[in-house]
């Protein structure tokens, strides 16, 4: 099976499994887990935050952020297929009770003009506009990476408007791996950044909110109020602390792989590809020689899996578990598919 649905399906090696089953632990609310400790004080340094607090998932670190940074009645702004819009259960309304205005980005990016179009003066009538959120790596744009100079420009932008800024950054490991600019350069326009342990990390589970002392003081409280206070969480947290230190440089195999497999079947009949948009590990394409379901079905019967996410969009995503080998085998298999 060569499965590429996601990165999110790595699997721990048995060195990371060793260093989970030899964590040292301690009940992590009361803030007494060194293992805990040790990943959010490492975690911290590398994004060049103050603090940092372990959470049990992506979802909740964004959610914890866009909590501890509003009020119920505020407006959130963000891209309109943002992570944090469309795939956390409606979290943004239902957990902190705010609405969310939508920017139509390029592939997930938008400019300082998209936001000014949709910044409204103060007046009572409208929800007041509080948090400004950009996610990079985008999983929606393909893995499209936010230039720097962009990232400067639009967060100057909502400065000026009193906005708080997060990064949705659950690939930000990536986005440093392809442009070799350090995470911390990409985190310091932000109050808050979401980083992702269990993704191309390969970590089993776990996720970290990063920001000020302050920030992360409250965000604790919020963690706590949407159940993700842990226990004796160094046994996962080992295998997060694990991945930060020694699978963040193989990043750079996977954007090889996915850049690979993209360059192997563009070209095939029935796929629309464009091979520069890959730019780290994921893939996005369409198919117009079948419904995307179909192909999804034949290429499982041929042990390759990949993700339909639209009636003609299919997505790939490379990761530590697929060999060189593999995206050669599964070029083969598309062909053999594809070309009648």
């Amino acid at each position: 099976m060569i499965d590429l649905r996601s990165d999110t399906i790595t699997v721990p090696s048995a060195q990371m499994r060793q260093a989970m089953a030899e964590a040292d632990v301690g009940d992590d609310v009361y803030r007494e887990d060194p293992t805990v400790n040790a990943l959010e004080k490492g975690t911290a340094e590398i994004l060049g935050k103050e603090a940092s607090v372990f959470v049990p998932s992506g979802t909740m670190s964004n959610e914890i952020a866009i909590r501890a940074q509003t009020a119920p009645g505020n407006e959130i702004i963000l891209d309109a297929k943002a992570h944090c819009y469309l795939h956390e259960s409606g979290a943004p309304a239902a957990l902190s009770g705010v609405t969310c205005t939508l920017i139509n980005g390029t592939r997930g990016i938008f400019t300082t003009q998209d936001v000014k179009a949709v910044l409204r003066p103060k007046n009572y009538h409208y929800p007041p506009a509080k948090l400004l959120c950009l996610e990079n790596t985008h999983n929606f744009g393909g893995g499209s990476i936010w230039p720097l100079e962009l990232i400067v420009d639009v967060t100057s932008v909502a400065r000026n408007a009193n906005l708080n800024l997060h990064l949705d950054g659950a690939r930000l490991w990536n986005a440093s791996a392809a442009t070799g600019i350090p995470e911390k350069e990409y985190a310091k326009y932000f109050d808050s950044v979401n980083v992702c342990f269990s993704k191309g990390l390969g970590a089993p589970v776990g996720s970290a909110l990063a920001g000020s002392e302050e920030l992360i003081d409250r965000a604790r409280r919020f963690r706590k109020q949407f159940g993700g206070g842990m226990r004796q969480a160094g046994i996962i947290a080992a295998g997060a602390l694990y991945a930060l230190e020694h699978n963040r440089d193989r990043l750079a195999r996977d954007h090889i792989n996915a850049k690979h497999l993209a360059s192997g079947i563009a070209d095939l009949p029935g796929i629309e590809l464009e091979v520069k948009d890959v730019e780290t590990n994921i893939v996005f394409f369409k198919i117009d020689s079948m419904p995307a379901k179909e192909l999804v079905e034949k290429l499982q019967q041929n042990r390759v899996y990949v993700l339909a996410l639209g009636p003609d969009i299919i997505r790939a995503v490379t990761h530590l578990n697929v060999s060189n080998e593999q995206i050669a085998e599964t070029i083969d298999i598309f062909k053999k598919i594809l070309i009648k």
